[in-house]
């Protein structure tokens, strides 16, 4: 599985072609697909490319919703990367 510093997650957030991918409890979640991601912003409250592990705890559903989107890497804290 592909490992993402903060740094390297930012990069994907829904703009200019880009995924939109976020963090969620260390792992990397791909929600391009979703409409509610459109361009990047949920609900004018989230954007893409953000650990939004925080977030989450003040939204109206529980992590449940993730689940319907794929896990493509994990999330790296200390800014390194296993090589």
């Amino acid at each position: 599985m592909e490992e993402f510093t903060e740094e390297e997650l930012a990069e994907y957030n829904g703009g200019n072609g880009k995924p939109a991918y976020i963090a969620y409890e260390g792992r990397i979640f791909d929600v391009s697909a979703s409409f509610l991601w459109k361009n990047g912003r949920h609900q004018a409250l989230h954007e893409a490319g953000a650990d939004l592990t925080e977030a989450l705890k003040d939204a109206p559903h529980g992590e449940d919703f993730l689940r319907r989107f794929p896990v493509i890497g994990v999330l790296r804290r200390d800014g390194s990367k296993n090589v």
